[in-house]
């Protein structure tokens, strides 16, 4: 996994996207920071998800263009594309025969030839995977019997296993408790500390300032602001996208800005 520097990376450019005949964003602009985490938050229906599968090549652009190092996405081809790229969608679906190592073993399939179908060294990315999203005791069991919040770990183990140089989620949290929230986002800082550029779109406005190094806020189809949380995230911001009147604190574990609503006046 090479990190191209000087290269343009993953861009979109003046693109129109939508679903049907129901434009979401238009004339849209965006350049992914390369090497960040970055969080993509707003209010529901504002365009994130949307914005995310267009850059993963899911959802074509009725105008404008998704560029990797200058190439359009679509000229990839699949396997080209999946060993650049991982997308974990929001509501992914496995087999109900599937075991949780051969779904994870998955993730290796982009690295492989028609020659050769497993490589050196794919048991041991798919046992590091498994054990950092703490799966591995899971791996002989079907997925289809497992909770929510299992499902989305072995998901990621997946996207982990498929090393990639861009790593993209969609709503990662989705599904867990508060502990495993934690441990999912301190996977993503994982990820980008060892040189992945990651993109996740994130509710918790919270979290999303907490562990991301980037914050790139959409309202209305359009990115209304981008740049490090503790710049981006403002009080003023919160109540004009968000429609929230809260305050703006410094999280005292990390010093990253901190949204407390304000509280109710009764009577």
């Amino acid at each position: 996994m090479n990190q191209r520097s000087g290269q343009p990376g993953l861009v979109a450019t003046r693109v129109t996207l939508g679903y049907d005949r129901r434009t979401v964003s238009s004339d849209l602009s965006f350049t992914v920071p390369r090497g960040e985490l970055t969080a993509i938050i707003g209010p529901n229906g504002c365009g994130k998800s949307t914005l995310l599968r267009a850059l993963a090549k899911t959802n074509r652009p009725s105008q404008g263009a998704v560029t990797l190092d200058g190439r359009p996405v679509a000229q990839f081809r699949p396997k080209e594309f999946a060993r650049r790229l991982a997308l974990l969608p929001q509501d992914p679906v496995a087999p109900d025969t599937l075991r949780v190592r051969d779904l994870v073993s998955r993730g290796r399939h982009p690295h492989h030839s028609v020659l050769r179908q497993w490589m050196p060294g794919d048991a041991e990315v798919v046992d590091r995977a498994m054990s950092a999203t703490g799966v591995a005791e899971l791996a002989d069991r079907f997925v289809s019997e497992l909770s929510g919040g299992q499902r989305q770990r072995v998901w990621l183990a997946m996207v982990i296993a498929q090393d990639t140089e861009y790593v993209l989620l969609d709503e990662p949290t989705s599904f867990l408790d508060i502990a495993h929230q934690v441990e999912l986002l301190h996977l993503c800082q994982d990820m980008r500390d060892a040189g992945r550029t990651v993109v996740a779109v994130l509710h918790d406005l919270n979290q999303a300032a907490r562990y991301a190094s980037q914050l790139v806020v959409m309202h209305e189809g359009r990115i209304v602001a981008q740049g490090e949380p503790r710049t981006v995230l403002t009080a003023a911001l919160v109540s004009t996208v968000f429609g929230l009147e809260a305050e703006i604190v410094s999280d005292p574990q990390t010093g990253a800005p901190m949204v407390v609503p304000l509280a109710r006046v009764r009577g």
